[in-house]
């Protein structure tokens, strides 16, 4: 489960969410067509209708009805969180919601369990200041069983939780802390909420709360906690998608009906603590660059003001033609990156302004642009043209939010969100209003009004960590709850609770879209599956020439092609090209995966010409402008240095090397970014060297998806695309050769002083994603650490409470792809975690401990039934069309798959995982060496060697470990 002690609780839930001085691209790069776009047809009216109900015990039910497939999104917003904890109890909304995935009266053991059995997908509780939510999405047919499991909990959890529940989820809420602060930058939320809201304040402490209290929460804490707040009367139910409000109030009515109100929770009075005067706070820590960021507290969430500094945050710094991006990335160059937001909770809203400032500047001259940017912001507003670019921002954001019936910011969230917080479940209706009525008078008064007033600023600079220290421990009051609601009333039950969960009989069957096929003019496949739920269409170029295409010449190459292609093309330089892109609420991206390369666009239909027109240009006249080229590279090669500061990604960084070694293509940081050295060297010369062999039409193909038909989209994409030809000889695929594994186990350990967390990963190569067995592998791999009630996540998580989470994992390859074993662990338990992992590798691989059939059947039944949530989205389906393109699959790939999946067996299971050998696993652990070194080397597991964040060899620690060689 996620916390977000300090989220972003717009209503609309939008974000789905990165002066010239070069030359002009030369006539060697082929230009795209001049002709002029087709006019804009007209937008779309964009809405989410609802129904609603109360029942006599106060749950308030939103009825959506979304009839695109045969799933269900079930989300119900408890409305308490960390603002509703009195002192002494931080943390008790948040530890809450993880015990209440821990089963109930009538449902003992995972809450999990009967929902993967169903294929439920988007399955997740979060916690923040304000609200407890717990949603899925599940297959129609599953909805009695959902409705069931959450009514069960609601009303019958106390019997269920004891002492030892209690224990395990305090460990793993306190790991989840730990994993938090244990980033660069981590400790920073913190400090943010004991700075901007006084002591006594709801928002003063974080949602996770303090180890002190969490250590102190005993079992009659928690339950008396329970039985106060989490009821009926204190809940909105959303159920949206195949459902209808008739059977929506017959289900709900018979699973809630009977459940007695609570309490009703008096909300707090909104206090938006206006800061008295300007402040600041200087951390140090391990960092390799400085951050600084600037809060104010503005309007809480609902408030006109709150959606006018919406449209204030995206011309200042939210979006990338903002002010800020560019004078402090494009003109003066002071940073590498910058950023805005405007966060809007129930009590108050925080706006924020944060930079990464570039090595060997001054932070003082980043703080003096952005005042001078604000000011000018403040007096004279934004312009007429930055106001529609802002406006068209948040309307594409929006429509591409709500595509989604359920999960993190879809339209479930949507209206629950509103009736939470203002009582109106369309509340999002006059929030788009808002925008669109904004007046740069508006806009300009609103920044002035909030933020004029004192701000704090945050600097985070490199240097030692030191422990941040808890505040002191309060005793906590007597805490006596008020009576029930006498307001509410129940109904007679007729539900028989010791029957059972109710037993899913039948299951939807998945309607993958068809795929059509037609070819451009330049040569181009075009594969379409239609998809007309919201009016936006999504495209895909896919071409060869993925980080792999980096062998033997400048590591990160690919990547950084790919990311230069929207920075300029054409007769757009770099922020008239993000300008443009807005304009349309067009969203254009480029990178490069392990194997290939994919240039991307996201078009509101009514604009799909004109974004397809500038889309082309991206592809086929990027300008790689050389002062843009440098300005990138600097930002490219502070962000490797942050990912050598991050645990996760400094172990991904030299793990594949040692798994293939340097020699072979895949021998790289599978984040893709290269090395400081060959990005440095990179010129304009080796940009179009890259374009020409890889970016070409010849064998690429256009993956579409969308509100859109052959007969309207292959026209356009000709327009644009048809008379495009690659230049000089194309590149032949790059030939991956096999890399064999090693003789015995291997141990290589990265220095994170200070940590409090370690991070392991044991890594070995299995075969292609092309191999004949790559589904049974991939199965196989379920039962050992690919779902969350797998045997690794189980063992270190719910039954030692030593991670927050652990996993097993295979990503994609044409060659050799790795199987990850992944595990972040408290620091003192590193040892032991290892053993652990390598003991239940061990135990399936070699059949000690094989799959059994209840598993088999497990896995194969979510597999099978959560395909219809799972093909929810359009990025989904593109996702699988373009894994049938790389891996050369049929079109009726997922039918093929499906028959694999539906025919697997616990002899296929257990011969797959022979393809792991635990004795030849290679693992890197990131940590504070001091406390792990000594511990893992009494394992005796392999011979251990200290390397440094780029895989080089550093001084062993006298503990008998080695450098590596």
């Amino acid at each position: 489960m996620r916390t977000s002690p300090r989220p972003q609780i717009r209503l609309l839930a939008l974000a789905l969410s990165t002066a010239l001085l070069g030359g002009v691209a030369t006539t060697a790069v082929a230009q795209a067509p001049t002709a002029a776009a087709a006019p804009a047809t007209a937008p779309a009216r964009v809405d989410i209708p609802y129904e609603q109900f109360t029942l006599p015990n106060g749950l308030r039910v939103l009825v959506h009805t979304d009839r695109k497939a045969p799933i269900v999104a079930v989300n119900l917003w408890y409305h308490v969180g960390s603002k509703d904890e009195p002192a002494g109890r931080s943390g008790f909304a948040h530890l809450f919601e993880h015990l209440m995935f821990n089963g109930s009266e009538n449902a003992p053991g995972e809450f999990f369990a009967p929902f993967e059995q169903a294929g439920a997908t988007d399955m997740n509780g979060t916690t923040n200041t304000d609200r407890t939510n717990y949603f899925a999405n599940i297959p129609t047919t599953a909805l009695d069983m959902a409705l069931w499991m959450e009514s069960d909990r609601m009303g019958h959890l106390l019997g269920a939780i004891d002492q030892k529940t209690l224990d395990e989820q305090r460990g793993v809420v306190q790991n989840e802390k730990r994993q938090g602060e244990n980033q660069p930058y981590g400790q920073l939320r913190q400090v943010i909420a004991r700075t901007m809201y006084p002591v006594g304040h709801p928002y003063h402490h974080t949602t996770i709360g303090s180890m002190n209290d969490l250590d102190a929460a005993s079992l009659d804490d928690v339950k008396t906690w329970f039985k106060t707040w989490y009821g009926p009367n204190n809940t909105v139910l959303v159920l949206a998608g195949d459902i209808d409000l008739a059977t929506a109030r017959d289900k709900v009515t018979r699973y809630f009906g009977d459940i007695p109100a609570t309490p009703t929770m008096a909300q707090p009075k909104v206090d938006i603590a206006v800061l008295k005067q300007d402040g600041r706070t200087e951390l140090e820590d391990k960092v390799p660059q400085i951050l600084v960021q600037r809060l104010w507290n503005v309007p809480q969430a609902g408030t006109r003001d709150a959606d006018l500094l919406d449209l204030v945050s995206d011309v200042l710094g939210g979006s990338a033609s903002s002010r800020l991006d560019a004078r402090l990335v494009h003109q003066d160059q002071l940073v590498d990156s910058v950023s805005t937001a405007n966060y809007n909770a129930q009590l108050s809203g925080s706006f924020s302004i944060r930079a990464m400032v570039k090595q060997g500047v001054d932070q003082a001259r980043v703080e003096a642009v952005i005042n001078e940017e604000l000011a000018r912001l403040i007096t004279d507003g934004p312009t007429a043209e930055e106001l529609e670019r802002a406006k068209t921002n948040y309307r594409a954001g929006f429509i591409r939010g709500i595509e989604r019936i359920g999960g993190f910011g879809g339209k479930a969230d949507v209206l629950a969100s509103c009736a939470t917080f203002t009582g109106d479940p369309g509340c999002f209706r006059q929030s788009l209003a808002n925008v669109e009525g904004a007046t740069v008078a508006q806009v300009r008064e609103a920044a002035a009004k909030w933020l004029g007033n004192p701000s704090h600023t945050f600097v985070v600079k490199p240097g030692v960590r030191q422990p941040l220290a808890e505040e002191p421990s309060v005793e906590p009051a007597a805490f006596n709850p008020p009576k029930p609601d006498p307001r509410y009333t129940t109904l007679a039950s007729t539900v028989d609770r010791k029957a059972g969960v109710p037993r899913v009989e039948t299951f939807p069957d998945l309607k993958f879209p068809a795929l059509q096929r037609a070819t451009l003019k330049n040569g181009s496949t075009v594969i379409l599956a239609e998809r007309h739920e919201i009016p936006v269409v999504n495209i895909s170029y896919a071409f060869d020439g993925g980080y792999a295409s980096d062998h033997g010449g400048k590591l990160g190459t690919a990547g950084f092609a790919n990311a230069m292609l929207d920075e300029g093309a054409g007769e757009l330089g770099s922020l008239a090209f993000k300008s443009r892109a807005e304009e349309l609420g067009a969203a254009l991206e480029a990178g490069a995966s392990l194997d290939g390369a994919t240039a991307s666009l996201s078009a509101l239909k009514e604009n799909l010409d004109a974004s397809v027109g500038l889309f082309s240009t991206m592809l086929r006249a990027p300008r790689f402008e050389p002062a843009e080229i440098n300005r990138v590279k600097a930002q490219w090669i502070a962000g490797i240095a942050q990912e050598k500061a991050r645990p996760q990604t400094a172990a991904l960084r030299v793990l594949p090397p040692l798994l293939y070694g340097q020699a072979h293509p895949y021998g790289i940081p599978f984040t893709g970014t290269g090395t400081e050295q060959a990005i440095g060297s990179l010129d304009r010369q080796d940009l179009l060297n890259y374009q020409r062999q890889w970016l070409r039409p010849e064998q690429a193909t256009v993956i579409v998806v969308g509100d859109t038909t052959l007969s309207q989209v292959v026209p356009v994409l000709d327009k644009y695309f048809g008379d495009w030809k690659g230049q000089g000889q194309a590149k032949a695929g790059v030939a991956i050769p096999e890399a064999r594994r090693p003789a015995a186990p291997r141990v290589f350990l990265i220095d994170q002083p200070g940590a409090v967390q370690a991070n392991i990963y044991a890594g070995q190569l299995v075969p292609s994603s092309k191999d004949p067995g790559a589904v049974q592998l991939e199965m196989s791999n379920e039962v050992l650490g690919g779902s969350f009630t797998s045997r690794m996540n189980m063992n270190l998580r719910e039954d030692k409470h030593w991670s927050y989470g652990a996993r097993t994992l295979l990503t994609g390859a044409l060659g050799q792809r790795p199987f990850l074993s992944v595990a972040p662990v408290q620091i003192d338990k590193t040892a032991e975690s290892v053993a652990e992992m390598q003991r239940e590798i061990g135990d399936y691989a070699s059949g000690r401990k094989p799959a059994t059939q209840a598993e088999i059947d497990k896995v194969v039944a979510n597999e099978l039934r959560s395909q219809p949530g799972a093909y929810e989205t359009a990025a989904a389906v593109m996702s699988t069309i373009g894994d049938i393109v790389r891996y050369g699959r049929p079109d009726n790939w997922v039918q093929v798959r499906n028959a694999q999946v539906e025919a697997f067996t616990p002899e296929q299971a257990n011969a797959a995982a022979r393809s792991i050998d635990p004795n030849a696993l290679t693992w890197v652990v990131v940590g504070d060496l001091s406390r792990i070194q000594a511990p893992i080397e009494a394992l005796k597991l392999g011979q251990v060697k200290v390397i440094d964040a780029d895989g080089k060899p550093v001084a062993a620690a006298g503990t008998g470990a080695k450098p590596a060689k």
